[in-house]
């Protein structure tokens, strides 16, 4: 069995799944926000009203956690009726892990599911969001539900799944150093589309995959929602133990892929031989090289969501920034407050204030064409979030580009879609974190911190 197969065979209590089986898997983390939070609320007062449950305790409320990110700070009477709701309902409910903003650290659901630890390799987590698949990166099984799907979980502990057919990604070489997750991820979705991937899970491996930093593997987890899979999964390795043993998190029971694990298809890349790249609207299908779009011009440049403002992101986009002016309304938005400290603790805040950018509370609400910067009739946008269907950022004739943060913040100095080499490699110089100078060569398969399991 692969990764996907074993982790829900263990859930289920079964020795062996394959592609097709239907099973009632135990959950381990549930996930709801201002969003979800207030739709199952809805649930759980129908089932009541029509006298279908009573519903006055959760299975177990240590596994749930809540976050505020897509209308905070809120805008308008619903969006603050919706978190008084959600305060009310963790209350209710003895929820402990609620992370509220304008109280310390809180942040896009995603991001903190990996920021605090919260979700673990080898663990089943599900979520009210379609990004949930973000968190697979960690070797965890994690995927977006509806409503009513989290509202059973959160009553009963499980649920039913259809075990996933898998899509191999073996991704070999190094990314060049003007190239990012997010370049090899659109590349990707270029290739297969949107419906490429529906109803399967994606998984990722190979050397280029071992050489990334576990940033770099969320960007690619949280994207295969743009490809219509059902999770994204990378096997967990040392760098994954050492960055969740940062946070707190050594106890866990890592699974991998059997030998000789079967997969439906499998597709290789040499991320050396990658460019930049950019999604053009209306699409993140609509993949072409930046090289060969450059000189259109841009109302904006975006460098926030879950997708594209974890701190390595916000490192990439200061060196490109240092020293420079944007020439275009520039919003930085760190993915938590953690990162944003994390920001200003090094530096990188003041860059982004000299270089005339605005730096925004953590939130949603551009991504989503919320609130907090959404984009007026025929305004052009370069952007690191994940989605660029019309109106998603705002008015319905506005256009997005999808692109990295590189290629966002060398937009953001000239004007117009521009790619990050035309700038300067002098802000370039590839980001090696703590965790990557330990771990350099570490495989998909070492066991190590609390793994060993499967």
């Amino acid at each position: 069995m692969n990764i996907t197969e074993k982790i829900l065979a263990r859930a289920s209590g079964k020795d062996k799944l394959e592609p097709g089986d239907v099973v009632f898997a135990d959950v381990d983390k549930v996930m709801l926000h201002d969003v979800s939070g207030p739709g199952v609320i809805k649930t759980f007062e129908k089932l009541e009203k029509d006298g279908v449950v009573k519903v006055d305790k959760l299975f177990d409320p240590s596994m749930v956690w809540v976050a505020e990110d897509h209308f905070v700070p809120s805008a308008e009477k619903i969006s603050a009726e919706n978190i008084s709701k959600l305060s009310k309902f963790t209350s209710k409910f003895g929820i402990k892990k609620h992370f509220k903003y304008g109280l310390g650290q809180y942040g896009i659901c995603h991001t903190l599911s990996h920021e605090e630890g919260l979700v673990s390799p080898g663990e089943l987590y599900i979520g009210g969001d379609s990004h949930t698949n973000t968190t697979g990166a960690l070797g965890a099984f994690a995927c977006g539900l509806g409503h009513t799907d989290v509202a059973y979980v959160l009553l009963n502990g499980n649920l039913w799944f259809k075990v996933p057919e898998t899509l191999y990604f073996k991704i070999n070489g190094k990314l060049p150093e003007h190239v990012m997750a997010k370049d090899l991820i659109l590349k990707i979705i270029g290739d297969i589309t949107t419906e490429g991937g529906a109803g399967y899970a994606m998984q990722f491996g190979g050397s280029g995959i071992s050489d990334m930093s576990v940033e770099s593997r969320l960007t690619l987890t949280n994207m295969t929602t743009e490809a219509g899979a059902k999770n994204g999964i990378i096997e967990p390795d040392q760098k994954v133990f050492d960055y969740l043993a940062e946070r707190g998190v050594t106890e866990y029971d890592a699974v991998y892929d059997d030998d000789g694990a079967q997969y439906e298809k499998t597709y290789e890349y040499d991320a050396s031989e990658l460019e930049p790249l950019v999604a053009k609207p209306f699409s993140p299908q609509n993949v072409s090289v930046v090289q060969e779009t450059t000189g259109i011009e841009i109302d904006k440049s975006y460098i926030g969501s879950c997708t594209g403002a974890k701190y390595e992101d916000l490192e990439a986009v200061a060196k490109i920034l240092k020293g420079r002016k944007v020439k275009v309304r520039t919003e930085v938005v760190p993915a938590a407050i953690s990162i944003y400290k994390k920001a200003a603790e090094n530096g990188l805040d003041k860059i982004f204030l000299d270089a005339g950018a605005v730096i925004g509370a953590p939130t949603c609400g551009a991504c989503c064409g919320a609130h907090m910067g959404v984009l007026a009739k025929d305004e052009v946008c370069v952007s690191t979030t994940n989605r660029n269907f019309p109106g998603r950022m705002g008015h319905i004739d506005s256009k997005t580009y999808l692109t990295s943060p590189l290629v966002a913040a060398a937009s953001a100095v000239t004007g117009k879609l521009t790619d990050p080499r035309a700038v300067s490699y002098t802000h370039l110089r590839a980001h090696e974190t703590r965790e990557d100078r330990g771990c350099r060569g570490v495989g998909g398969k070492k066991k190590g911190g609390g793994g060993g399991g499967g």
